[in-house]
């Protein structure tokens, strides 16, 4: 039997059984799971690659960019990708996981090779927005694929592993920075999309299955073809409380996440680093992160995705705390990774528990939701810590508020659990 996926004609595919093993977890599920990680990866590297030419984009392009201006850009991907998770994430519960994958993967990596051939800030910055389009619409939708290819018991884990990709995009755009800035100057490390263009959406036009749409007549296990869908499903008991506090935690997670990703190699050059030196400490921020979609994939399976997520906040809230005092250049390594650690991993335990608590009908709208809602934290950092730099405030103006982000991530999912504790009680009483 020929397990890969016709181009023109995609294979629909049912999720495993509830709580079966990896025995029932197929071949061409596998490779699906790995081209959507792959995808992942370059999404994280176009998210990352901003700070890491920020820099130079402010000293040598000649376009007149403030530490304000350049968070202003830094701030477009961001509003392009609460575009486009709200609405990917709709349109793959409507239209197909695959197409809207393949399509925003397209997207941003066609929009990314042009930011290396802007003429001006502004052309850069409306080219950045549209990448962010792309960006922000594949996470949930790749998400919510992956959610139906793997078993039940396994949802939580690869769903926080998928994330893994984020951050080592994150650590291939410092790595590559370090060499290729100082050789080809910053419009090199846009290009590096054109692998993602060249290799990897072919490899999803090959082996990416299309689930069976929710709501469609046959939907494995007889799914509910009258189940409402769409963002009014979400806002409405039993899910609205839940709906909100997700989002509002995805919202402050996203604000320390990616303001720490934008800012931390000027930041860090700002305190007296070199260039070289600054891309190492977004490298240890990084590499923190993929740690930390590791440690919390497990954490999160054996004690529940929300309690992990509520230590993984306040580690990251104490490393950042940390970064003011002012530690020893070790320490200061050691606070990064942890910082990595914290955020990321709160933010892949959020989408774990958002893809498990939700039906499968609502699972890729909900992940728009949250996602979408919290990329305005995503907007909203770069511009904060643009505007607190040139406000005079100085580097641990940054640290401060990426950490109260964190410390008001672990408040928000303590009280998500326990709102999702006495729903259960009740469910539980009424049985």
């Amino acid at each position: 039997m020929n397990h890969t996926t016709s181009a023109a004609a995609p294979q629909r595919m049912a999720a495993p059984a509830p709580g079966a093993g990896l025995s029932v977890f197929p071949r061409r599920s596998v490779l699906a799971v790995l081209v959507c990680w792959l995808l992942v990866v370059f999404d994280g590297y176009d998210l990352i690659v901003y700070g890491t030419v920020q820099g130079s984009l402010i000293s040598d392009t000649g376009w007149g960019l403030t530490k304000a201006t350049a968070g202003t850009i830094g701030s477009m991907a961001f509003i392009g990708m609460m575009i486009g998770a709200v609405f990917a994430g709709r349109m793959s519960d409507t239209w197909g996981r695959r197409r809207t994958i393949i399509g925003c993967a397209v997207v941003f990596s066609v929009f990314t090779i042009l930011c290396a051939f802007a003429p001006n800030a502004p052309v850069f910055g409306g080219l950045r927005l549209l990448a962010g389009i792309g960006l922000g619409g594949l996470v949930p939708s790749a998400n919510a694929l992956v959610a139906e290819l793997v078993p039940e018991k396994w949802r939580s884990t690869i769903a926080t592993l998928m994330m893994s990709g984020v951050p080592i995009g994150g650590s291939i755009a410092a790595l590559v920075g370090i060499p290729l800035i100082p050789a080809f100057g910053w419009p090199a490390m846009f290009l590096v999309a054109v692998v993602a263009l060249l290799v990897v959406i072919p490899l999803g036009i090959r082996y990416l299955p299309e689930t069976l749409a929710p709501g469609h007549k046959g939907e494995a296990r007889g799914q509910v073809a009258k189940e409402a869908v769409g963002f009014g499903s979400l806002l409405r008991a039993p899910y609205l409380g839940t709906s909100l506090l997700f989002a509002i935690g995805t919202l402050v997670t996203l604000f320390a996440w990616y303001g720490l990703g934008t800012w931390l190699p000027n930041l860090m050059q700002l305190a007296g680093y070199n260039l070289g030196s600054a891309l190492t400490f977004a490298l240890a921020l990084n590499l923190g992160a993929v740690a930390g979609s590791v440690l919390t994939a497990w954490a999160g399976t054996r004690f529940g995705p929300i309690p992990t997520a509520i230590a993984a906040a306040a580690v990251a809230a104490v490393g950042l705390l940390v970064l003011v005092t002012g530690p020893p250049v070790a320490v200061v390594y050691l606070m990064l990774v942890l910082a990595g650690v914290g955020t990321h991993g709160t933010q892949c335990l959020i989408i774990a528990a958002v893809a498990s608590h939700y039906p499968a009908h609502l699972r890729g709208t909900a992940l728009g939701w949250a996602l979408g809602v919290g990329r305005i934290g995503a907007v909203a950092a770069p511009q904060a810590g643009g505007l607190l730099l040139a406000a005079g405030l100085g580097v641990n103006s940054n640290f401060l508020a990426f950490a109260g982000a964190a410390a008001a991530a672990a408040v928000l999912l303590a009280a998500v659990g326990t709102k999702i504790k006495k729903s259960t009680a009740v469910g539980v009483s009424n049985v």
